[in-house]
């Protein structure tokens, strides 16, 4: 039995992660601070006697003895990050410094959760984990976007100069069951307006991309890239490779709840990337074939299900 550090545990992902590895037999330390997660995504773990859930905000020092951390803390939508932008960067950057420094003096290997808001609106494209990115420093998403870069640099910069046993994932769109309805995301935003008859909001033309993972895939790839060959650092990327344009993602949303939600057009948002599309033949290579198995309309089908509850 490991004992394992999930911080953001009580967020949409975080929470999953949690479920997994407390049935995988471990022992779960679960921190949140609730400003995007949510107790009711975790109170089905609590009578486990070995899950432990504890309200912190990790821009503070933490201390425990752990084996394993797994750095998930931060809010990823565009509503929440840029509610306060000045938390989001200091959750990245510091959360990053006290994880990195709790592994660094109990020698836990640690994963951080990055995200492929580091390419910025890409000119590269499908991202490879080769690519810079076309990231703007002090536009309306940068307190995520250039927060996360610079947690990947501390990560490095641990490894490099304290051997501290490091994980990188770049994280792409994911969705599924206890992701917040409220989040401002495109799939939740749909399948609201869809649930509750509204008109359903495109922004731009619909035409812009994006590939989308159901919750289960990420898990699946972030535990595979903890347990991977030690001298693979990453930074690796997890998402599905199979492309969609807002416009099929709304009409398949429309389709499954059985809606009368008309399309309504509103003006693109700055910096508001035009494609993103995972490369992930490093993934499939170093994570044991990993690659996305749950198709959009599954997944889509389970997520609808979930905020049917929340009506």
């Amino acid at each position: 039995m490991k004992r394992i550090l999930v911080t953001g545990g009580a967020g949409f992902v975080g929470s999953h992660l949690c479920e997994r590895l407390l049935n995988e037999g471990n022992d779960i330390i679960c921190l949140d601070n609730y400003f995007t997660g949510s107790k009711e995504n975790v109170v089905h773990l609590l009578d486990n006697p070995f899950f432990e859930l504890v309200r912190h905000d990790i821009t503070e020092p933490y201390f425990a003895e752990v084996d394993e951390i797994y750095n998930m803390a931060c809010p990823a939508s565009p509503v929440h990050y840029q509610y306060n932008p000045i938390k989001t960067i200091k959750t990245s950057v510091m959360g990053a410094i006290n994880t990195l420094g709790l592994a660094k003096r109990v020698k836990a290997k640690i994963l951080q959760a990055s995200t492929s808001e580091v390419y910025g609106d890409p000119t590269v494209h499908p991202q490879p984990e080769s690519y810079w990115g076309n990231v703007n420093p002090i536009g309306i998403r940068s307190c995520y976007d250039e927060g996360k870069r610079c947690a990947e640099t501390l990560f490095m910069d641990y490894h490099s100069q304290n051997d501290v046993a490091i994980k990188i994932i770049r994280i792409f769109n994911t969705y599924g069951p206890r992701m917040n309805p409220n989040d401002g995301r495109v799939v939740s935003n749909f399948i609201m307006q869809a649930l509750k008859g509204e008109d359903i909001t495109i922004f731009g033309d619909g035409k812009q991309t994006r590939s989308f993972q159901y919750v289960d895939d990420l898990v699946e790839g972030t535990i595979r890239m903890m347990n991977s060959d030690p001298k693979f650092l990453g930074p690796v990327n997890l998402g599905n490779p199979n492309e969609f344009t807002m416009l099929e993602l709304a009409e398949a949303v429309i389709r499954l709840t059985n809606s009368k939600s008309k399309l309504i057009f509103m003006p693109l948002p700055q910096d508001d990337p035009k494609q993103r599309q995972p490369d992930i033949n490093l993934a499939k290579e170093k994570l044991g074939g990993w690659k996305p198995e749950i198709e959009l309309q599954e997944g889509l089908t389970k997520t609808i299900t979930y905020f049917e509850t929340k009506l």
